[in-house]
Formats: structure tokens, sequence, C-alpha cells
């Protein structure tokens, strides 16, 4: 439990050390220190090139280190290889750098998200109640990086203030600048985890029993009217997720954060999630998948909502993130799991399979391109986007989908219910 809660830690700070601050770097003039590049460009680096990722990643990490390699070395290549592709990135200013690099990090990276998960349930008797506590040190490492950085390498003499990131100091000079940096920082932390993969539990590959292409079976699912429902409606709400990690930045930093402190503000997310998680069990019970899903879409209108409102006080603006949970964890956790129950026994990693390319794969491509457009099209002349306008666009998407489902999706409470139930008894 103590090294598979360590690989948890490690494997989300390697992400949570660099894509807080991506979109602010990317999107600030190069006079402030950053990059300069247009809402299109940052659209099409941090959708497109993950959407890439997503969609090999079945096969990188189903089919290859399945079969042939043992998990935890495998994984440990493929981060040494991100980490050498992050920090050159690092130096990099030209857009077509970029976008090549990002995309050739995304195919590597994303697999090790497959991989920590299936070396994880490998090695644990209890999943359904050991799964869960060593997941949460994710969180806890995606927090503990967007906090350490900003606060070691972007300011100075640090004080107390109530709103986060409660400790906070004077920035640095040229701090625009020093957030390429934060790329360093995820690399570093990759070839630590890289180091630390010799360490793990031996996971060797699965020489049968491994099924080519076995997420094709899953696509018969489509024919579930309530899966169905699930997918479509999961779609739209993927992509307004993507367009919060592309925009949450550039609008913290409109409203006025400082660079170091657009890192921990967002973790706000982060917190409220593992709070969330640790009832979502209970409100599946309770209240079904309907409505926990359907408040999980809700959520993201509300956000969205109260940022369409730039003028409220920022102190509001930033604790509105903690609704980032319970979009998070009601809407994407609670659809996976209703995913594993729908779903026969024979073709459940399938289906989370097909489930994750169509709202990891396609849903980032069309948030970096809705991204993208929406900040070019709300561009204000005077320089500057108007995220009063951008803000009520992506809430009325998130409403959008919240009607749907409700409207539409019904669960199959004589199969699902049960089973919940039965689980919440056994813990």
């Amino acid at each position: 439990m103590r090294r598979l809660s360590l690989m948890m830690f490690l494997q989300y700070a390697v992400w949570g050390a660099w894509l807080p601050l991506a979109g602010r770097y990317l999107s600030a003039s190069s006079k402030e220190g950053g990059l300069g590049f247009t809402g299109s460009q940052i659209g099409l680096i941090l959708g497109l090139a993950g959407s890439i990722g997503a969609i090999a990643s079945p096969f990188i990490a189903g089919q290859l280190a399945d079969r042939y390699f043992r998990t935890e070395r495998f994984l440990g290549c493929l981060l040494a290889v991100g980490g050498v592709v992050k920090w050159v990135t690092s130096s990099q200013t030209a857009f077509p750098a970029w976008l090549g690099l990002s995309i050739i990090y995304s195919v590597v990276y994303m697999p090790t998200l497959a991989l920590s998960n299936s070396l994880a349930f490998a090695h644990l008797e209890d999943r359904d109640r050991q799964f869960p506590r060593v997941r949460v040190w994710g969180r806890i490492g995606w927090i503990g990086v967007s906090w350490i950085f900003p606060m070691l390498y972007l300011q100075t003499g640090l004080r107390f203030q109530a709103m986060p990131p409660f400790l906070v100091g004077p920035e640095l000079p040229n701090v625009t600048a020093r957030l390429a940096d934060s790329l360093r920082f995820s690399a570093l932390i990759s070839w630590a985890y890289a180091l630390y993969c010799l360490f793990l539990p031996q996971t060797p590959p699965k020489r049968t029993g491994v099924e080519p292409l076995a997420f094709a079976k899953a696509f018969r699912l489509l024919r579930e009217p309530s899966f169905a429902v699930l997918v479509a409606v999961s779609l739209p709400i993927s992509v307004i997720h993507q367009i919060y990690f592309i925009q949450t930045p550039q609008f913290f930093s409109f409203l006025g954060l400082h660079d170091s402190q657009i890192g921990p503000a967002m973790t706000m997310g982060q917190f409220s999630e593992i709070a969330i998680m640790a009832l979502l069990g209970l409100m599946l019970t309770r209240l079904g998948f309907r409505m926990v899903i359907t408040l999980g879409a809700l959520a993201y209108f509300v956000r969205y909502a109260i940022w369409s409102f730039p003028a409220l006080p920022v102190e509001i603006q930033v604790a509105s993130q903690a609704l980032h949970g319970v979009c998070y964890a009601c809407f994407f956790a609670a659809a996976y799991i209703y995913t594993d129950r729908v779903a026969p026994e024979d073709v459940r990693h399938s289906a989370q399979t097909v489930f994750g390319i169509l709202i990891l794969g396609g849903g980032p491509v069309l948030g970096g391109v809705l991204s993208g457009w929406l900040a070019d099209h709300y561009a204000l002349e005077a320089g500057g986007v108007n995220y009063a306008a951008l803000w009520r666009v992506v809430a009325f998407i998130g409403l959008g989908a919240a009607a749907v489902f409700y409207l539409f999706f019904r669960e199959r409470e004589a199969q699902v219910r049960p089973a919940l139930a039965g689980a919440t008894a056994e813990r």
C-alpha cells in the first residue's frame, strides 16, 4: 500500500507540475515573458496533443505492456523518455516545436496513467476498499507540486494570508518567464519516478488472455440506450472540461491573481474532489446514477455561470473552484462506475477503454478547437478576452448537457442498484 501510494503521488505530480501553469505561459505576451501564442494555437497544444495520446494509450498500454514487458519496467522507460521530452520542450519558443513535442509527450505519458492503475490493481487484494485509498494520493501529489513550485521558485519572503495559496510573498523578477521551469520541474519528478519504478512490485506480462483490439467488442454497448445517452452527454462535458484547463490560468491572471498564485488556487478543485469521492458511494446508493451525474453536469454550469460575472469579488471566483471536485467526482467518476456496472463481465475493461477514448480522445480535440475559437472570437481590441461572454457560452453547454442527461437517461436499476448496495454493505 505504501509503495503504490507513493507511485500514485508521483504519477500525478508529474502532470500537476506543469499543466495548471501552461495556459498562462503560452498565452502571455513576449513582453511579459510568455510565448504569445494565439487561442487557437494553445487549443491545439493542450487539446489535440492530449487526444492523440489518449487514443494511442490502449494500444501502447494494453497491447505492448500487457503482452511483452513487465509493467513496472515499461512504466519507468516511458517516464524517463517523457522527462527528456518535457525538458527539451521547456526551451522551445516556436509553435510548431511546441505542438510536435506536446504530441510526442502525450503519446509517452498518457499510457502511464493506465499502467499505474493496472499495476495497483494487480497487487491489491481488496480493490474496492484499497484502491481509493491508494488513488487519493494522486490528488495529493497534484496539490503538493502545485503549491511547492510557486512557493519555492516564484516567490520570496512568504507570509500568511486568508485566501489560497495562504502562504504568499513578493514575486521574483521575470516570474512569467520562470513558468517555463515548471516543465523542467515536471521532468525532474518524472526521472525520479522512473527510478522509483525499479522498487515497485514486479508485474510480469500476461502472455495469454490479452485480446487484440479488445475495445472493439465494447462498441456493442452503444446499443444500450442508457450507455448511449451517457456517452453522448459525456462528449460535450469533456469539451468544457478541457476548456477549463486551457482558459482558467489566463482567467485567474485577468482577475488579478499573481502567476505564483494560479496553480495553488486551481487546487481548490482537488481538495473538494477528495471530499466528494469519499461520499460518492453513498450518494450513488441513495440518489442513483441519474441524479448524481446530473448534479455533476450542473456543477459545471454553476461554476462557469459564476465566472461569467468577472466583477464578482475574486474570493468568490476562487472559492467556486470547489465545484470542480463535484464536476469530476459526480460526473466522470460516477460515469466510469456506471460503465463498469452496466457492461457484461467479459467486456468491462473494453467498455472502459471505449468510454475513455471517446471522452479523452474526442473531447480534448473539440475542446481545444472551441477554446481557441472562443478566445479569438471574444478577443478585445485593447487586448485580452471578454471572459463574461466566453464563460457564458461554456456555461450553457453544461446546462444543455445536464438537461439532456436528466430527460433521456434511464439507469438499469435492477442491475445497478443491487450491485452498489451490496458493495456498500461489504464496506
